[in-house]
C-alpha cells in the first residue's frame, strides 16, 4: 500500500494525460473555465491541454498525500515536502507559460536531490540511511553499505540525465510513457539487483537470525 501511495501521483499524471489526449477539446474547455486564472492569457488550447491537466492533477495529488499523512498523524518524509515544493513551482510555471518544459525537469530535480541526499548521508556522514530504511534488520559490512550508497548516487544521477534525454529528444507522449513505465521499471530492477547484492554480503549471524 505504501508503494502504491508513493506512486499515486505518477499513476494519475499518466492516466489524466492519456484521458485528455483522447478528449482534448473537453479538457481544454474545462481547464479554461475553471483554471483560466492560473494560465497566461486565461485560455488553454487543445494542444497543451493534456499536459496542463496532468500537471494540475499531480500538484493536487502531491498536496493530498501530505494532507492524508497529517490527518493520520503519520510523519511526512522530507522528500515528499521537497517534491511538493518542486511540483508546485515547476508545475505552476508550466501552467502559466503553457510550456511542458518546466514539468519535464521535475523528475530530474527529484532524482538529483535524492542523489545528493544519499551522497551526504551515506558517503560523507556514513549514517547508513539505507540500513535504517530497511528497519535495521540487515547486517552487512560497512564497505558493502558504502558501495550501495555510491550505487544509488550514480543511479539517481543517471536517471536524471536519462529523463532529460528522453524529455527533450522524443515526443511528449513518449516522455509520459517513459515516466510511467521506463523509470518505474528501471528503479524496480535496480532495487532488485541491490537486494540480491546485499543478500550475498549479509553477515552470516544476522542472516541466520532472519531465517
Amino acid at each position: 500500500m505504501k508503494i502504491f501511495f508513493d506512486l499515486l501521483p505518477i499513476i494519475l499524471f499518466f492516466a489524466s494525460f492519456k484521458w485528455a489526449e483522447g478528449h482534448k477539446a473537453q479538457a481544454a474547455q474545462w481547464m479554461t473555465q475553471y483554471l483560466g486564472f492560473a494560465v497566461s492569457g486565461g485560455t488553454v488550447g487543445t494542444t497543451e491541454a493534456p499536459v496542463l491537466l496532468a500537471t494540475v492533477v499531480v500538484i493536487v495529488m502531491t498536496l493530498l498525500q501530505i494532507v492524508v499523512l497529517k490527518a493520520l498523524r503519520k510523519p511526512v518524509d522530507k522528500m515528499l515536502w521537497a517534491g511538493l515544493v518542486i511540483v508546485v513551482v515547476l508545475g505552476g510555471l508550466t501552467l502559466w507559460f503553457h510550456d511542458e518544459t518546466f514539468i519535464k525537469w521535475k523528475p530530474t530535480v527529484i532524482y538529483w536531490l535524492m542523489a545528493g541526499g544519499f551522497f551526504v548521508t551515506e558517503i560523507v556522514l556514513g549514517r547508513k540511511m539505507l540500513a535504517q530504511m530497511m528497519g535495521g534488520q540487515i547486517d552487512a559490512p560497512d564497505a558493502v553499505w558504502r558501495k550501495l550508497g555510491w550505487a544509488w548516487v550514480l543511479f539517481f544521477v543517471g536517471m536524471g540525465v536519462l529523463n532529460l534525454w528522453v524529455a527533450f529528444n522524443f515526443p511528449l507522449d513518449t516522455w509520459v510513457n517513459f515516466k510511467m513505465w521506463g523509470s518505474l521499471g528501471l528503479t524496480l530492477g535496480f532495487t532488485l539487483a541491490q537486494g540480491l547484492y546485499l543478500g550475498r554480503h549479509m553477515v552470516p549471524e544476522k542472516a541466520g537470525e532472519s531465517d
